[in-house]
């Protein structure tokens, strides 16, 4: 009969506590005054009362460290609190608030340390004094991937009156936060006045200028169309008045992203899900505010999630909360399985956004028929990310035989990717393949450029 592994590492569980709550360990002053004390039981020996320096000096350390450990403030006379903001956006720095209170009527040097999780930047140690009362230590740090994680200890050491020891524990302070994907974007655009936003002096979304629904009425300028004014308004009000038109609105935009394994490869520190999670969060705030409703779906090789069409700008906040922790699988993603789920599911003629990687559009050999098949009821925009390898590989200069044959390769594969381009745009079905730093522009920009020509 074998021993319970509870009761196998149960001495070794009390050891980690009392190691991690209750351990003393000297500190630096302890060991100084303990190497000073050698020259001088040294010297005692030579003069002939060595014996008697040595007991000397090593009683007071003794008392002295008794002192030390009588005097140490208890863990009960801390009260620690952590405060955490709900979210923050990914590689963004934010600020943690970590408040002390301690009873003990004097000021205490400590030592704190957070327990941040592994994606996270490390705060390092904290040193200070805890003053009495109350007591605020702020540090910065920032997440390096997507999802909600958890903050459970905080490690504290603290020293006695006489700095000798330190004693160190931790305090249970368990919050969590949401590490959402880089909505400066959407921020951006939802708080323009103008419709427009301006990243890095570039102008990313265009005004739509035409439309057949109306909208307002409005002041006549010199740039207008004279066929749009309004006579009568322009009789009542005693100026030129114009009709302002715009695209219609209530169409459907449905998103839908792949979770594959390609999409966990990483470009300039980011994944290619993040990369495009952002264009599609961004892509869903401009048609939500154009008026036009937005559905949403995950895959890879099963469907992750669908969010049926909504509006609204609550809408936006459904799609955020329901994507933030989508994690890539190291699986082959299933397009075709995807979109034969979203025709049963989406009978309503919409766009849809398709955010996957190249390869497998070229890899997959059944994506064809089903993409033929749904563009006779929808519009479809493939979006892909192009590979800065492969970009570099076609450009470089030959001066072997080896990187002759990685350029002959790199061709080829551009050339591949640029034919099933010229496929698609034969059959009606538009492809972007562009850099990670103009995915957002230019799927903006397409999306603009659907409504102006009310191609919905």
């Amino acid at each position: 009969m074998t021993t319970s592994s509870t009761k196998r590492w149960r001495p070794f569980q009390y050891l980690a506590d009392f190691l991690q709550d209750r351990f003393v360990l000297p500190t630096s002053r302890l060991l100084l005054l303990i190497a000073v004390g050698l020259p001088l039981v040294m010297g005692g020996f030579v003069l002939g009362w060595g014996y008697r320096a040595f007991w000397i000096y090593n009683g007071l350390l003794l008392i002295a460290s008794v002192v030390d450990w009588i005097t140490m403030p208890r863990k009960k006379d801390f009260s620690i609190r952590r405060i955490l903001p709900q979210q923050a956006d990914i590689g963004h720095v934010f600020q943690v608030e970590i408040e002390i209170e301690q009873q003990t009527g004097r000021k205490v040097p400590y030592e704190l340390t957070d327990d941040l999780p592994l994606s996270f930047d490390e705060s390092g140690r904290l040193c200070g004094v805890w003053n009495r009362g109350k007591s605020t230590v702020v540090y910065t740090t920032r997440a390096r991937e997507r999802g909600k994680y958890k903050f459970s200890w905080l490690y504290a050491r603290w020293q006695g009156r006489l700095g000798l020891w330190s004693r160190q524990s931790r305090f249970s302070c368990e919050q969590t936060i949401k590490i959402y994907p880089d909505l400066t974007a959407v921020r951006g655009y939802l708080a323009s006045l103008q419709e427009s936003l301006i990243v890095d002096g570039k102008k990313i979304l265009r005004r739509a200028r035409s439309g057949s629904e109306f909208h307002a009425i409005r002041d006549y300028v010199p740039d207008d169309d004279p066929r749009t004014i309004n006579w009568s308004a322009s009789a009542r009000t005693r100026r030129l008045m114009t009709n302002q038109y715009r695209p219609e609105q209530g169409k459907v935009v449905t998103i839908v992203l792949d979770c594959g394994r390609l999409m966990g490869v990483e470009l300039d520190n980011r994944t290619r899900l993040d990369i495009s999670l952002e264009a599609a969060m961004t892509l869903a705030a401009v048609a939500l505010k154009q008026g036009d409703q937005v559905a949403l779906m995950a895959y890879s090789h099963e469907i992750k999630l669908y969010i049926p069409p909504g509006r609204g700008l609550a809408h936006l906040h459904t799609l955020v909360e329901a994507t933030y922790d989508l994690k890539s699988d190291f699986v082959e993603s299933d397009p075709a399985k995807a979109l034969t789920y979203l025709h049963r599911q989406q009978k309503r003629r919409s766009m849809i956004a398709l955010f996957s990687d190249m390869e497998n559009y070229l890899i997959e050999d059944q994506l064809s028929g089903y993409l033929w098949r749904m563009r006779r009821s929808h519009l479809l925009l493939l979006l892909s990310l192009a590979d800065p390898l492969l970009a570099g590989w076609s450009q470089a200069e030959v001066k072997n035989s080896r990187l002759a044959y990685q350029k002959a390769l790199a061709q080829r594969f551009r050339l591949d990717r640029k034919a099933f381009q010229q496929k698609m745009t034969g059959a009606g079905i538009q492809v972007l393949d562009v850099p990670s730093d103009q995915l957002t522009l230019s799927v903006v920009n397409t999306y603009l450029e659907i409504k102006s020509r009310e191609a919905l």
